[in-house]
């Protein structure tokens, strides 16, 4: 019997109330919904959203919006503000503060983490705040209203996050950060510089390369000491240094722990009864801190509980998020690992100021990329990065020139992104799992937030969830049936033209030799005159979006019909001209060219007669492709029609 359901008679206990705990209660809920499952909080609130507190700090969201997606399955039994004292292994048994024991099958503990507070003088005086849950968001909105200068001690993720929200009651708000640029562990130098100017504009000062020696005051703060002897007056700190994995409990039970709670490829510790998730947890010695990898561990606990065999084989760290209303977004590497790295990068500077982006590829696939600023290809850069994707030179040049990958259809509609495209970053959510949720009748937002739990975080792809939920198809353009029917027999003439050649007569007792069509002198001018005639039509109509007395006379649509009879028709004496062979050095060149240009010509009327049917994507793509292959195979064409009528008048 598994380890993890050999005591699936006794209740699954959850230790944590965080957004892993949230979602380990979730998947075990949908997964085996008779299953007991005990809840553990040492807060007294109901689950919210944590990545949002910045957001009620500063009076941007409500305390209902951030508990609106953060329901508990009602076979859960929750037992918030109860925190849990020790584990007793022995008995497979938790213990809480007030000595009442609970017995437990499998044990998870997703205890997540707390604000790292390094040991300078002055760091517990009154007026020096952390930042990281609901009762700190509430005492810093209490010392908010009367705070007039405020000081936050670290330039990351959190502290800027900090700086933002207590900005609300117009104080004046320093950011002192050790490093020499903001988010350094997310950004590079420009891409740090980009951010800062933002900061800047949104009223923070930013104080870089600087060290804190103490916090100054007596009965209350009243200044920060850096170390070049600068005091910094001020009425509040924020220390936002960093996090600490709150590992103490699994410590306490004897499990082994490094910087967090050590764990396998099934989440599970030493104890095969006892799993661990989130930012408390350590993975192949990588302790995470952020949200996403959490979320992808708590699946698998949950999975693993209920009898499944999946895996977590690790994270590719990504951070997406807005600071001061400016996006920030960063996924593996930011450099060359060392001078024999043969990783190179890529950047962008928008020369509007509109923003900053940088990818960074080692052997041709994408192993990186950060940027300030929006980026409509965030999320398809994103799995890029997770699947180790090849990118081509030409999509460094176009990186390199206009600040994209791909071409804007590809990256700007969802339905066209890779299956593994990660849409939702906080929940890990793909847009393959999209797919299988529309598959299941989900055609809401909200039915597709409440089936895979995209969404319901922080809320930032939920137009990308109204894309796939709402989006409606292409119309049908008028004249379709007879684009499509001219596009099929065009196709099948050329087809004909490539693989099969008219047999010469194999007797000279006929009637009517057939191969005089392409053999007589008579016969290959008309033929050859006809095809030219139709090339100078097919030219002409070209030109009707340019030509308003041509495009005044009949409607595009159906101009675009004439022209795909017109193109049938050149195949088809191309076939009688030539016998269906494709003749020698130039003249093959030219057939090659036409026939090319006719295929891809047939391909474009296929696809914009059926688009109604097809993903607006992928009619944007191909048509484009298709287009361009028409285009460069048709310009040489009438220089070497030119040479093959000189060269048969000549000889």
């Amino acid at each position: 019997m598994r380890p993890d359901t050999a005591s699936a008679d006794k209740p699954v206990v959850v230790v944590g109330s965080g957004p892993a705990g949230h979602r380990v209660v979730q998947a075990i809920g949908r997964l085996d919904p008779t299953r007991p499952v005990l809840w553990y909080g040492d807060e007294p609130w109901a689950p919210y959203n944590r990545i949002k507190l910045s957001s009620l700090l500063a009076g941007d969201t409500s305390w209902e919006a951030l508990t609106a997606d953060y329901s508990v399955p009602p076979a859960v039994d929750t037992r918030f503000g109860c925190r849990i004292a020790r584990i007793d292994r022995a008995a497979s048994e938790v213990i809480d503060m007030q000595g009442v024991r609970q017995p437990y099958g499998t044990l998870v503990l997703a205890t997540g983490s707390r604000a790292h507070v390094p040991e300078i003088p002055g760091a517990t005086l009154p007026g020096v705040f952390t930042f990281r849950d609901l009762n700190d968001a509430q005492r810093l909105q209490a010392r908010s209203v009367r705070s007039r200068v405020t000081v936050v001690i670290g330039g990351g993720l959190l502290g800027l996050e900090a700086a933002r929200a207590v900005r609300r009651y117009h104080t004046r708000v320093i950011v002192i950060e050790h490093a020499d640029r903001l988010m350094p562990r997310q950004l590079d130098g420009e891409g740090a510089a980009w951010l800062a100017r933002s900061v800047s504009e949104a009223g923070i000062e930013v104080r870089l390369s600087a060290a804190v020696k103490g916090i100054e005051g007596g009965r209350e703060v009243s200044g920060v000491l850096l170390r070049t002897g600068e005091v910094i007056a001020c009425d509040t700190v924020i220390v936002a240094t960093g996090i600490r994995p709150n590992i103490e409990l699994a410590l306490r039970a004897g499990l082994p722990v490094g910087r967090g709670i050590k764990i396998d490829d099934a989440t599970r510790t030493v104890d095969p009864c006892i799993h661990a998730v989130g930012e408390c947890a350590e993975h192949r010695d990588e302790v995470y801190g952020l949200i996403a990898p959490g979320l992808e561990q708590a699946a698998v606990a949950a999975n693993r509980i209920c009898g499944g065999d999946a895996v977590y084989e690790g994270s590719v760290a990504a951070t997406r998020l807005k600071v001061m209303g400016c996006a920030v977004f960063s996924i593996g590497e930011l450099d060359r690992q060392g001078p024999a790295d043969t990783a190179r990068a890529s950047a962008f500077a928008d020369p509007d100021g509109d923003g900053y982006r940088r990818v960074v590829v080692r052997q041709g696939r994408l192993v990186g990329a950060q940027a300030v600023g929006p980026w409509p290809e965030m999320s398809r850069v994103q799995e890029a990065v997770r699947s180790g994707r090849r990118v081509w030179p030409w999509q460094r040049l176009r990186f390199a020139r206009i600040g994209q990958l791909w071409p804007d259809s590809d990256a700007g509609d969802v339905r066209f992104w890779p299956a593994e495209a990660t849409v939702c970053n906080c929940t890990g959510v793909t847009r393959g799992q999209l797919d299988a949720a529309l598959g299941r009748g989900c055609r809401s937002v909200e039915a597709l937030c409440a089936d895979t739990g995209a969404g319901s975080v922080c809320g930032s792809c939920r137009p990308l969830l109204s894309e796939l939920a709402g989006a409606d198809a292409l119309p049908a353009v008028p004249g379709w049936r007879a684009l499509a029917g001219v596009g099929a027999a065009a196709l099948m003439l050329a087809l004909a033209y490539l693989f099969f050649a008219i047999p010469f007569p194999d007797t000279a007792e006929l009637a009517w030799r057939w191969d005089v069509i392409w053999r007589d002198s008579l016969w290959k001018q008309a033929s050859g005159y006809t095809a030219l005639g139709a090339m100078v039509l097919l030219a002409v109509i070209g030109l009707r979006k340019r030509w308003p007395r041509l495009a005044a006379l009949w409607d595009f649509a159906g101009w675009r019909v004439v022209h795909g009879v017109l193109g049938a028709l050149l195949v088809a004496v191309m076939l009688l001209h030539t016998g269906g062979r494709f003749g020698d050095q130039l003249d093959r060149v030219m057939s090659v060219m036409a026939v090319a240009a006719i295929v891809s010509g047939t391909v474009i009327a296929l696809v914009v007669s059926r688009q109604q049917d097809l993903a607006p994507a992928l009619v944007r793509r191909v048509q484009r492709s298709a287009t361009w292959v028409h285009i460069l195979t048709l310009w040489p064409l009438p220089v070497l029609l030119g040479v093959h009528i000189l060269k048969t008048y000549y000889f």
